[in-house]
């Protein structure tokens, strides 16, 4: 967990926190199975590492470190909102923190969304498919920790980066270190496995359409060359509302020429601009 760190542009400062969530990264990772695990299992199904998990993970954050580090005086009505920022599968934490406690959040910035293509509304015929898919991963998560470990070197994890990664240039040792390294720490193949065999919980457009959703401002930017992230149906986001209602929950999208899954990682100055003009919208 990297906590703490003060961003300035243009004279203007914020403090911003790098989440390292349950299984990921440097975190914990115990085993599905463990007491410990089953403690902090958000959804109350067969493995802690889920989105719901992670949410609480979130709020509780917000509630222990954020609010803590914001006392009064310093805030003497009530403690500063936070603003999420989420990308790819984090995205689905981060709504679904502002659906558990809205009064926490203030907006959400989302980079490049996942759709979750091996979830069960995903899948085509899945009445058909999913026995079989699961059964797949079944099979990974009992047999595949072999591969899982010859899988796991800078220079497959480098290939594979270079798919979802429209500017190649970013793709770096740093990069591949930041993200091989934890896999390499104990349980961490479990993770993986666990993660890619959940195809139960929630999809961006049925939280952005829940009668709970907040009256927050949320903006999508994506990579326009993401092999990964639909451009169609991130576009579609733009229709999604509250039942009722004519306003889209998501008020504004943004189309990236020439980036991939990452922006922020190939583009980061033209994230990071977006990034401050979103927290300016909110300041407004």
């Amino acid at each position: 967990m990297l906590t703490g760190l003060n961003h300035t542009q243009n004279g203007k400062t914020c403090r911003v926190y790098a989440l390292d969530l349950l299984g990921s990264g440097w975190s914990d990772k115990p085993n599905r199975n463990d007491p410990t695990a089953q403690s902090v299992d958000g959804e109350n199904v067969r493995s802690p590492y889920n989105f719901y998990t992670w949410a609480e993970q979130i709020t509780d954050f917000v509630h222990d470190v954020i609010h803590a580090e914001c006392p009064p005086p310093s805030f003497p009505s009530s403690p500063p909102p936070v603003t999420l920022v989420a990308n790819s599968i984090g995205t689905m934490s981060a709504l679904q923190s502002v659906l558990d406690e809205p009064n926490l959040f203030n907006g959400v910035f989302i980079i490049n969304p996942n759709f979750r293509e091996l979830h069960m509304a995903e899948v085509p015929l899945s009445a058909l498919t999913m026995p079989l898919v699961r059964q797949i991963q079944s099979v990974l998560r009992n047999n595949g920790h072999g591969l899982f470990k010859t899988l796991a070197t800078p220079e497959t994890v480098t290939q594979i980066l270079k798919e979802p990664y429209a500017v190649i240039d970013a793709i770096d040792e740093e990069l591949v270190s930041v993200l091989l390294d934890p896999l390499l720490t104990p349980g961490a193949d479990e993770v993986v496995f666990d993660t890619l065999s959940y195809s139960a919980g929630p999809l961006p457009e049925q939280q952005l359409s829940s009668s709970q959703f907040p009256n927050l401002p949320v903006w999508v930017i994506y990579g326009k060359d993401d092999p990964w992230t639909p451009a169609l149906r991130v576009e579609k986001l733009r229709q999604v509302g509250r039942p009722g209602e004519d306003v889209s929950t998501v008020e504004r999208v943004v189309g990236l020429d020439g980036v991939g899954h990452c922006p922020h990682d190939e583009r980061p100055d033209v994230v990071n601009g977006l990034v401050w003009e979103f927290l300016e919208r909110l300041a407004s």
